[in-house]
């Protein structure tokens, strides 16, 4: 048998291809179906896989060794992209103006792929059984949750799940993990708030819901500064504010988006009251009426403690000890990945991407963010050693 490293040199140069293709080709959540084609293509003609496909419409989850007594370890990848116009002016950019991989979505799907070529090769030596997914619509879809209602981590039963991101923040080669809450709820909202139309030159005929919605604005910021314990976390986001039509007018409503995030189940219920009570009192007194709409967006991301210890154990062991980052932070990011931990333990790492000046790399969902191919081999020898590693532990 060839050794890891050997098998994932062998490899890594086609998954590089395989990265700038899918980046090529971005994909929204639940249309990630020429994405699925490409990972189907790669991972058929591998030996001791049992492959479904059709997961919550494009997901696909593959089982080395699905046969064969043991334990079972799960590795979760994403499929889609970001409405976003790409501007890195890379070789391999986006085709799709307005679509982009601007998360690393394509890092992650590639180094799965990579994961399971080299894993399926060495198959025979594994004590228990690897399950690979593939997730459409991570993005806001919650395509996490319907994979995990679709049962895969059931036939077999998986004993624990990790998933990595690549992490712009820490430096390449280094690999970061936090126990306990590593990645924030997350509460979409949408707000109308209804005034009276008039002329611009007359408003003491109307109700203004600009002006009303800017003090909407400054007021939901307290939330977070005066009504949120200052060692907890909360973060208020008003990512769209739309009003009016011409420079002299007064317009009837304003429109207004954004998203609540929070890092407990407590703050979370706390913050989503509060929201919805400052909007409304604070227009109210105004003259002018709230219609706010909350949604029950992704839950916090729980890392497993074992499942988060055993990934730093395992980098420290394969990378070395000064390549695994001390003191990480959870993140107010969201990540559907929560779904699979509320069910199994989990962990979700992070993978560092960063070279060079940290003041000029481009960060997630940003239009010039490209995920560091420098990085692939990294996340596979990760994803391979945990899963073999995992499997030995309990074998």
């Amino acid at each position: 048998m060839k050794p890891l490293d050997a098998l994932i040199a062998e490899h890594t140069p086609s998954i590089i291809a395989l990265r700038h293709d899918i980046h090529a080709h971005p994909e929204l959540g639940f249309e990630e179906h020429e994405t699925a084609r490409r990972v189907l293509a790669q991972i058929k003609p591998l030996p001791n896989l049992t492959i479904r496909t059709g997961v919550a419409k494009t997901g696909i989850v593959a089982t080395l060794n699905a046969e064969k007594k043991g334990p079972c370890v799960a590795l979760r990848a994403e499929l889609d992209c970001l409405p976003i116009t790409e501007e890195t002016g890379l070789p391999y950019a986006s085709k799709h103006p307005g679509r982009m991989h601007a998360c690393g979505h394509d890092g992650h799907t590639s180094c799965l792929v990579g994961a399971a070529k080299v894993l399926s090769s060495i198959a025979d030596d594994l004590p228990g059984k690897v399950k690979f997914i593939w997730q459409p619509a991570e993005e806001g879809g919650g395509g996490g949750g319907i994979m995990c209602n679709e049962g895969v981590l059931e036939n077999p039963n998986v004993d624990a799940i990790f998933a990595l991101h690549g992490w712009p923040y820490l430096d390449l080669g280094t690999v970061g993990v936090k126990s306990g809450p590593a990645m924030a709820s997350t509460n979409p909202w949408s707000m109308t708030i209804h005034g009276c139309g008039a002329h611009a030159a007359y408003p003491h005929k109307g109700i203004d819901p600009i002006v009303v919605a800017a003090h909407v604005v400054t007021a939901l910021q307290t939330i977070a500064s005066r009504f949120t314990d200052p060692l907890d976390s909360v973060v208020v986001t008003v990512g769209k504010f739309h009003a009016g039509t011409a420079s002299n007018i007064i317009p009837d409503t304003a429109e207004l988006t954004g998203t609540i995030r929070s890092l407990s189940p407590a703050t979370r219920k706390r913050a989503v009251e509060m929201f919805e009570q400052i909007a409304k009192q604070t227009s109210a007194a105004f003259g002018a009426k709230a219609d706010v709409r909350i949604t029950e967006g992704y839950p916090v991301c729980v890392n497993d403690a074992k499942a988060a210890r055993f990934v730093e154990d395992v980098a420290r062991e394969v990378l070395g000890a000064d390549k695994v980052a001390e003191n990480v932070n959870a993140s107010m990011g969201g990540e559907d990945f929560a779904y699979y931990a509320q069910k199994v333990p989990a962990a979700f790492w992070r993978l560092g991407v960063r070279r060079g000046d940290p003041a000029k790399q481009p960060t997630l969902h940003q239009s010039t963010y490209n995920f560091n191919d420098d990085a692939i081999p990294i996340a596979i020898r990760m994803h391979c050693e945990i899963a073999r590693r995992f499997l030995a532990s309990r074998a």
